[in-house]
């Protein structure tokens, strides 16, 4: 008896409401990576606490003449500082990823060929939510209590996530074109560590050489930390937060077709 083939017109392409599910459940498996592996949050909860307690300690008495004054500065800063540095982890892991043949995987089943890219991006704001809220807890227990209220701390970490989100994609980009997990890690620091040391996240700018206040006054990491401050400090919205916004803006534009581009032509 013969077998009749029944010829099947599948699209080529997935919907939107599709790249919306399809992402969502995609999101929903990054979470489940943590869970099973929770070492995969050191980074968001042992650091705020760590870096919290070292750098207001150490500098605390020397810049500000105690702890209770340094607090203001420092609270903003170590959350700035913390949360841009947690998005380096979604380039590696996307390049961890695609060196095991996950992405092969995903690209046989029916789904939308970006969803495990932006999903990836999507989980990773879950990280960026617990490193903010640990940096805040952190820093009431010490004794921090933003004059803002609760109101301007949520928005301040509002602000935090959605341009350490921006910021994500340039390391996404890094991890698509890298060749190797470490090799995303390597250069990654190597762009952070100057944006967020090189800033005034842990002391004001004018206490450094005219030579290098230049660069600091520039510095979009320092228009960050200035716009979390007064957030917090004084719940006051100024062009600092307006400047950083702009400024993520302007990264998603730039590097999200980029990452796109590079990603579908491995995909």
């Amino acid at each position: 008896m013969t077998a009749i083939t029944v010829p099947r017109d599948l699209p080529r392409t997935a919907g939107l409401g599709q790249t919306f599910r399809n992402t969502l459940t995609m999101a929903w498996r990054g979470l489940l990576k943590i869970r099973r592996t929770p070492e995969q949050l050191i980074d968001v909860t042992v650091q705020p606490i760590l870096f919290t307690l070292m750098f207001t300690y150490i500098f605390g008495g020397a810049i500000a003449g105690d702890v209770a004054s340094y607090l203001p500065i420092i609270i903003p800063g170590i959350l700035v500082q913390t949360v841009i540095t947690t998005s380096v982890v979604t380039g590696v892991q996307l390049r961890e990823d695609m060196d095991k043949g996950v992405f092969d995987r995903f690209r046989s089943l029916p789904i939308a060929r970006i969803a495990p890219l932006s999903g990836a991006l999507l989980a990773d704001t879950v990280r960026y939510a617990i490193a903010t809220t640990l940096t805040f807890t952190m820093g009431f227990i010490m004794g921090f209590r933003p004059e803002g209220g609760l109101g301007a701390v949520v928005l301040a970490g509002i602000l935090v996530i959605v341009c350490s989100w921006a910021i994500s994609w340039i390391f996404a980009f890094f991890g698509v074109i890298a060749r190797t997990a470490s090799s995303v890690q390597g250069v990654s620091i190597l762009i952070l560590f100057p944006l967020t040391f090189l800033s005034n996240a842990f002391v004001p700018s004018n206490t450094m050489p005219s030579w290098l206040q230049w660069f600091v006054d520039i510095n979009p990491v320092s228009h960050l930390v200035t716009a979390v401050r007064d957030l917090v400090n004084s719940g006051t919205l100024g062009s600092d937060a307006v400047l950083s916004l702009v400024g993520a803006a302007v990264i998603v534009a730039v590097f999200a077709p980029l990452t796109v581009r590079a990603y579908m032509r491995k995909a």
